[in-house]
């Protein structure tokens, strides 16, 4: 297993990818032209989606795993889920710089429930990124007391973001062309 020591140089290594990721994201996000990467762009959503399921699922495991006493099944787990997430990112990003955004069709009460979800899904995936890369960082230094208080936070919200990521993703995709 991988293993840092604890520096501030490492914490602030932490600040600067929380604020450069969802800077970059909007940038790339409002491009005012979009590039040509191919129909094949078309497609990430979905994967996207799916991804965002395998990510809550892959949290679910870890969390059982922990509470199991199952260090081993928990780091893999985990491990998993960052990973998924990194791709995520890498495959939205994708998505957005070739591809307009999809309009939502549905009208009144549907429409302002997924509107809710997708401000809060985004609002709060902002703020995850931060709190999972402290969360690994204090695995990682072995420092678990750290590591579990920024995880009573980190958790939930990471969870909550998946899970609404599936469930914006599947409200939407019906809209996408």
């Amino acid at each position: 297993m991988l293993k840092l020591t604890k520096s501030p140089q490492n914490n602030l290594i932490i600040n600067v990818i929380s604020i450069a990721i969802p800077l970059a994201v909007a940038g790339l996000l409002s491009l005012p032209t979009k590039l040509p990467l191919g129909d094949w762009t078309k497609m990430l959503p979905h994967f996207i989606g799916v991804i965002n399921s395998t990510t809550a699922l892959s949290l679910l495991v870890g969390l059982i795993a922990i509470k199991r006493k199952n260090i081993g099944g928990h780091r893999k787990a985990m491990g998993a889920a960052v990973l998924q997430g990194a791709v995520f990112l890498v495959l939205y990003i994708l998505y957005h710089v070739a591809n307009e955004s999809t309009k939502f069709g549905g009208e009144g009460l549907i429409k302002g429930i997924y509107l809710f979800l997708l401000a809060s899904h985004i609002f709060l995936s902002i703020g995850v990124v931060r709190l999972v890369l402290l969360a690994l960082y204090h695995a990682l230094t072995g420092d678990i007391e750290a590591h579990k208080k920024t995880v009573k936070w980190a958790y939930p919200i990471w969870l909550y973001v998946s899970i609404s990521g599936v469930i914006v993703y599947l409200m939407i995709s019906p809209y996408y062309v």
